[in-house]
């Protein structure tokens, strides 16, 4: 069993709802733009478009569909094809425009005007999706990293020697470097709480800490050092 459309029926019957559709529709071709209740208009509105849809088809069978919807009325089924259809062949749907006007006076029905779109319109320019080719992106990119700068060699610093702090004990003392370590040409270890000192080889020379270094054993004696174990 055909189930009937949604909503409120216009008309008497389904037969009476076909009529009056297919003579608004029949009126809006002819006129271009209608005024009736905001229910019909919507109503109308895809029986309109479907109808606009055969007409820019144009062929002999378009043609007898679009007659069985508005029977006699020969001359909305022309101006449909001839005038119309031609109007909207660059538009993709959307051909009717509904604009509400406020309430009726009497029945205080809501009114709505439903018109045709016979706007000219612009096609919309496709974008191309011809992005460029990676490796021709890798390849703009090689000649930056060949033409980078070439790392400069850094010199070989030499190091200056450190300064010579005299130990206090005479010319033939100094005092340990910062890190510690010997001056050069002193190998002679002094320890100034003891006052002896050790020469390398001796049995505590390794395991002390020297607070003064001197150049030679008699520089260590002559600055009242003793040499440690004996």
């Amino acid at each position: 069993m055909p189930k009937p459309t949604k909503g409120p029926r216009l008309g008497g019957g389904p037969a009476h709802e076909r009529l009056l559709l297919a003579n608004l529709a029949a009126a809006l071709f002819v006129h271009k733009s209608i005024k009736t209740t905001e229910t019909k208009a919507k109503r109308l509105r895809p029986l309109a478009e479907r109808l606009i849809t055969l007409g820019k088809r144009g062929d002999l069978h378009a043609r007898r569909r679009a007659l069985t919807v508005l029977r006699s009325n020969k001359e909305a089924a022309h101006i449909l094809f001839n005038e119309i259809a031609p109007l909207v062949a660059e538009r993709e749907g959307g051909y009717t425009r509904i604009t509400k006007v406020g309430n009726r006076k009497g029945d205080n029905a809501p009114m709505a005007v439903i018109e045709l779109v016979l706007e000219p319109v612009t096609p919309k320019v496709k974008k191309s999706a011809k992005a460029a080719p990676k490796a021709e992106k890798a390849a703009d990119k090689a000649p930056a990293a060949d033409k980078a700068p070439e790392a400069e060699t850094p010199a070989e610093e030499t190091a200056a020697p450190a300064a010579l702090v005299d130990g206090g004990f005479g010319a033939d003392s100094a005092a340990p470097l910062e890190d510690g370590s010997a001056p050069e040409g002193f190998d002679i270890k002094g320890n100034k709480d003891s006052m002896k000192f050790h020469q390398p080889g001796g049995q505590w020379y390794d395991a002390t800490v020297a607070e003064v270094w001197f150049r030679t054993a008699e520089a260590a004696e002559a600055a009242g050092f003793v040499e440690a174990g004996k």
